[in-house]
C-alpha cells in the first residue's frame, strides 16, 4: 500500500512539473534561480521557549516551522556561505540565494506598552541586538551580497498578519498571551494562523497592508543600500491592489508559484488564479514562477535532492529557467543543529549534481532573470 501511495505520488509530481512548464518565457540558457523567503523573520525564539510551549501543552507538531525555525544566527550564514562558495557556474559565478527577506518584527514592548491598542514594529537591525549569537548577520548579509552569495530582496515589512494579530490580542486568550509574552506570534493552532499577510477581510485591513508594504520598502533600502525590485509575498496569497501598490514603488517582478491565491474577505476564502513564467500585468510587472522545489526540512518526499533536480530537468526539457523554491527553514540550525547540517549536505549534493550533469548552468538571480525576461518579453509558447 506504502509503495502504490508513493508511485501515485511520483506520477502526480511528474505531471505537475510538465503541466506548469508547458507555458511560459522560454530560453535555451541552462539557467537557475535559487529563491528562499523569511531571512530576518521571528519564529520560535530559543529552544527554551519551545520546551516551554511543551510544557505547557501545546501542540508543536503541526507546525515544522515552530519546531525548527528561528532567525538566523552568525553561524547559519556561514555555513551556507561555504557550500555556495565550493561552487562556480561556467562564467565563475558562485550559486546566489535570492534572499527574501522580512526587514522588520513586532516590538512586543511598545505594543504591550499601548494596552495592545496600537501596532508597532522594529527594524530588522533592532530585533538582532537581541538575540544571541547574531552579532555578525546584518554583516553577513551585506558581505554575502558583495560575494555574490547572498542577495537580498523584498518579503515584507513583517512576517505577520496584523490586523488579525492584533484582534487576537485584544481578545487575550491565554495562548495568544503567553506567546506574546515568549516574544512570538505563534498561535498554538498550526503554521499560518497570523502569517498570511496580505490576505484581507475588509478594505480597512488592506489600507493597513499597503501601508507595512510602503514603510518596509524605505527600510530595505536603508539597511542595503539599494532598491528592491522584486517581492514574493508571504504564503503566495495577495491581490491586484498589492499589485498596484508595489508598481508604485519601483516593484518590476513578482516572485511566486503558479496559482495565486486572491483574498475573498476571510480567512481560508480564496479565488484562485494561475500565472505563468513572463506573464505580465495590467501594471507592467512579470511573474516568476518556481517550477523546482528543495525544502529537504518539509518535503514529503524521501529524495528531496532527486525529486528538484528531476524538476531541473522538466524546466531545461521544455527551454525554462529552473527556479528553486527553498525556505529560510532548511538552513537553521540554533534550535537543532542536525537540521542544518543535513540539509546543508543535501544541498552540496544538489549543486554538485547541477554543475555535473549541466556544464553550461548559468546561476542568477530573480530580479537578473526578470530584467531578461522584461528585455525579451514575447512568451514563446
Amino acid at each position: 500500500m506504502y509503495t502504490m501511495i508513493r508511485r501515485r505520488q511520483g506520477i502526480k509530481s511528474f505531471l505537475k512539473g510538465h503541466i506548469i512548464n508547458s507555458v511560459g518565457w522560454k530560453t535555451s540558457r541552462k539557467i537557475v534561480v535559487i529563491e528562499s523567503d523569511d531571512w530576518g523573520s521571528i519564529r520560535m525564539p530559543t529552544r527554551e521557549v519551545f520546551s516551554g510551549f511543551i510544557n505547557k501543552g501545546f501542540n508543536l507538531t503541526e507546525s515544522t516551522y515552530n519546531r525548527l525555525d528561528t532567525i538566523e544566527r552568525n553561524a547559519d550564514l556561514e555555513a551556507l556561505f561555504e557550500v555556495l562558495h565550493s561552487f562556480k557556474d561556467h562564467y565563475g559565478n558562485h550559486p546566489v540565494f535570492t534572499a527574501n527577506m522580512v526587514v522588520g518584527n513586532p516590538d512586543f514592548n511598545k505594543i504591550r506598552q499601548s494596552e495592545f491598542r496600537e501596532y508597532f514594529f522594529e527594524p530588522v537591525t533592532e530585533t538582532l541586538k537581541r538575540y544571541k549569537n547574531c552579532s555578525h548577520v546584518e554583516a553577513l548579509w551585506k558581505e554575502g551580497y558583495i560575494t555574490g552569495l547572498f542577495h537580498p530582496q523584498f518579503h515584507g515589512r513583517e512576517h505577520v498578519n496584523i490586523a488579525r494579530w492584533m484582534t487576537a490580542l485584544r481578545e487575550g486568550s491565554p495562548e495568544i498571551m503567553y506567546s506574546f509574552d515568549n516574544e512570538t506570534t505563534f498561535s498554538g493552532k498550526g503554521d499560518y494562523n497570523f502569517m498570511e499577510v496580505l490576505d484581507f477581510n475588509t478594505k480597512a485591513d488592506l489600507s493597513i497592508m499597503k501601508e507595512s508594504l510602503h514603510e518596509g520598502l524605505e527600510v530595505f533600502e536603508y539597511i542595503f543600500g539599494y532598491r528592491s525590485e522584486s517581492f514574493i509575498p508571504p504564503c503566495y496569497i495577495w491581490s491586484k491592489e498589492i499589485e498596484e501598490e508595489l508598481s508604485g514603488h519601483g516593484i518590476k517582478y513578482i516572485q511566486g508559484v503558479v496559482v495565486q491565491s486572491e483574498p475573498r474577505g476571510s480567512f481560508g476564502n480564496y479565488r484562485r488564479k494561475y500565472h505563468y513564467l513572463g506573464e505580465k500585468n495590467d501594471f507592467g510587472q512579470y511573474y516568476l514562477i518556481r517550477n523546482c522545489m528543495f525544502e529537504p526540512s518539509l518535503d514529503q518526499y524521501n529524495d528531496p535532492v532527486g525529486t528538484c533536480l528531476e524538476r531541473i530537468k522538466t524546466a531545461f526539457i521544455w527551454g525554462r529557467p529552473a527556479i528553486i523554491g527553498t525556505h529560510r527553514i532548511n538552513y537553521i540550525g540554533s534550535l537543532i543543529e542536525e537540521n542544518r547540517v543535513s540539509n546543508l549536505r543535501l544541498l552540496r549534493e544538489l549543486l554538485r549534481r547541477i554543475n555535473e550533469t549541466w556544464e553550461e548552468v548559468e546561476y542568477m538571480t530573480s530580479d537578473k532573470l526578470g530584467n531578461l525576461i522584461s528585455a525579451n518579453n514575447s512568451v514563446n509558447y
